[in-house]
């Protein structure tokens, strides 16, 4: 197994200075090249490595845990270069179209008689314009919210107003029931002092009819 993981180690230590390489090499002829070279020594890595995971279960127990982390952090750096290279061959892509574009662009030719003209609108010129638009949009917005705004700020004050006076309904509400208990007291307590001073008129007069008779 060591022998194994050393000779994996050295590869990947290879794949590194091969991707440096590589990088310095977009734009050239051989770059294909040296993308097949380069992922043939990837993928032979990804197979040393499935190898390794065999070979770590037949090792002994204490040295096993130290092994498997020894193994995956080959797999680790491995899918790291993989992604690296994958940068690298969109990064070469996109060199290749811009200069397959900027050809075409140069080799068109165009002629002072030509029926249809094709008008190229510049894509900055375009973004200015969608910005344009979006800000005026957004402007609308901002007015709309602030118009909103004032109307709940409007809406507040009259409900304010309407809350103080139906306040103020119940505070005349309250003292007129106050008002109202106090003269039905006022009432019960005359119907007892008239009911009180008849029988004592009805007495004196009995008293006096009976002293005389």
């Amino acid at each position: 197994m060591e022998t194994l993981y050393h000779q994996t180690n050295h590869l990947l230590q290879q794949v590194h200075g091969d991707l440096a390489n590589l990088e310095r090499a977009l734009g050239t002829s051989d770059v294909h090249q040296k993308e097949n070279e380069l992922q043939v020594h990837i993928d032979r890595i990804f197979s040393n490595c499935e190898r390794l995971d065999i070979l770590v279960m037949k090792e002994p127990v204490a040295r096993r845990a130290n092994a498997k982390m020894r193994v995956d952090q080959l797999k680790y750096d491995c899918q790291h270069l993989q992604s690296s290279m994958r940068q690298l061959q969109h990064k070469r892509y996109m060199k290749e179209q811009e200069e397959y574009e900027r050809e075409s662009l140069l080799s068109r030719k165009f002629t002072t008689n030509e029926q249809d003209t094709a008008i190229t609108i510049d894509p900055a010129l375009q973004h200015h314009t969608k910005l344009n638009e979006s800000s005026r949009q957004m402007d609308n917005l901002l007015g709309h919210g602030g118009s909103i705004l004032t109307s709940l700020r409007d809406q507040r004050v009259t409900l304010k107003g309407a809350h103080r006076r139906l306040l103020d309904i119940t505070n005349t509400l309250g003292l007129t029931n106050t008002v109202m208990r106090l003269i039905e007291k006022r009432t019960s307590q005359d119907k007892i002092i008239m009911v009180v001073c008849m029988l004592i008129c009805c007495l004196v007069m009995y008293l006096v009819w009976k002293y005389f008779t």
